[in-house]
C-alpha cells in the first residue's frame, strides 16, 4: 500500500456497536442478521446471549466476514457475552479472573493493534437483596479491574449493559423510580465515580437531550410511549478522546427489549 493508501486507511471510521439481545436466537429470528448487514459494524458487542456457540448457526454472519467470540455462562440459557468482529483480533481474553462473574459469562475482551474492546453484562439487582449485593460486588471489582487494565491498555472501550441509569435525564420517571434497582443512589454514585475516573460516556459526549433510552419494559406499552431507561453504554478511555467521531442510539431496532447503541472512531 502506498503512502496515499495508508493515509486514506488511517481516516476510515471504525464503527463499534453494543446490543443486549436478550437471547441471541430470539433476536436472530427477528431480523438481527439483516440489521447487522445493513450497518456492518467493525465490532459488535453482545450481551445476554442466553446460548452457547454450538446452538446458533453462524453461516450468514461468517459469510459477511465476521469472526465471532463467545463467553457463555455455565448455567444454560443465562447471561453470556459475545463479540463479533470483521478484523481478527490479535488477542481474545475470556473472562475477568473472578470465579463467580466468569461463571456467569459477564466479561469478554478483544485486542486490536491500536485499541481494545470489552463486552460486559453487569448484574441486575431487580430480583432482590442477594443479587443487589452481587451487583455491588461486581461494580467494585470491575472498577478496579478496568483501572488496572488501563495501565497496559490505555486505548480501551467498555461496551455493555451496565444496568444503571446515571442521571435523571436517563430515565423516564426519576421520581417514582428513585428506590428501584438500576437507579439507586449508590448505583448512580458508582457511575459518577466511573466517569470521574476518566471514562467518557460516548453518547453524552455528543448528545445532551432528553428522552433517549436503550431499554423498555415489555409491560404496559412502555416502548410505544417511550417510557424507558438508558442503561446501555459505550465508555471510552481518555486516551481515545480525540478519536471520537459520533455516537448514538438505534431506538427503532426492535430485536430485544433493549436497542443497539453505537460509536464511531476516526
Amino acid at each position: 500500500m502506498g503512502e496515499l493508501g495508508l493515509l486514506l486507511f488511517s481516516f476510515v471510521a471504525v464503527k463499534i456497536f453494543s446490543y443486549n439481545v436478550n437471547g441471541v436466537r430470539s433476536a436472530m429470528s427477528k431480523g438481527l442478521v439483516d440489521y447487522i448487514e445493513s450497518n456492518m459494524p467493525a465490532v459488535l458487542c453482545l450481551q445476554e446471549l442466553k446460548a452457547e456457540q454450538a446452538q446458533v448457526p453462524m453461516i450468514e454472519l461468517e459469510a459477511l466476514g465476521y469472526n465471532h467470540y463467545w463467553f457463555s455462562a455455565a448455567k444454560k440459557g443465562y447471561s453470556g457475552v459475545g463479540i463479533w468482529t470483521l478484523e481478527k483480533p490479535v488477542q481474545v481474553e475470556y473472562g475477568c479472573g473472578h470465579p463467580l462473574f466468569d461463571a456467569e459469562g459477564r466479561v469478554l475482551r478483544v485486542d486490536f493493534k491500536d485499541y481494545s474492546v470489552i463486552s460486559a453484562y453487569f448484574p441486575s439487582g431487580t430480583t432482590g437483596d442477594v443479587r443487589q449485593d452481587v451487583k455491588y460486588d461486581f461494580l467494585e471489582f470491575f472498577m478496579n479491574y478496568t483501572q488496572q487494565l488501563l495501565v497496559s491498555i490505555p486505548n480501551l472501550i467498555v461496551c455493555g449493559d451496565y444496568n444503571i441509569c446515571h442521571r435523571a435525564i436517563d430515565i423516564h420517571n426519576p421520581v417514582s423510580n428513585k428506590n428501584s434497582s438500576g437507579f439507586l443512589p449508590n448505583e448512580r454514585a458508582w457511575m459518577d465515580g466511573w466517569f470521574n475516573a476518566g471514562w467518557i460516556d460516548s453518547f453524552r459526549h455528543f448528545d445532551s437531550s432528553e428522552h433517549n433510552y436503550t431499554w423498555w419494559s415489555y409491560r404496559a406499552g412502555a416502548r410505544a410511549s417511550n417510557k424507558g431507561w438508558r442503561i446501555d453504554y459505550i465508555s471510552v478511555s481518555q486516551a481515545l478522546k480525540d478519536r471520537l467521531k459520533d455516537s448514538g442510539i438505534h431506538a427503532n431496532a426492535v430485536h430485544s427489549d433493549h436497542c443497539p447503541i453505537w460509536l464511531e472512531l476516526h
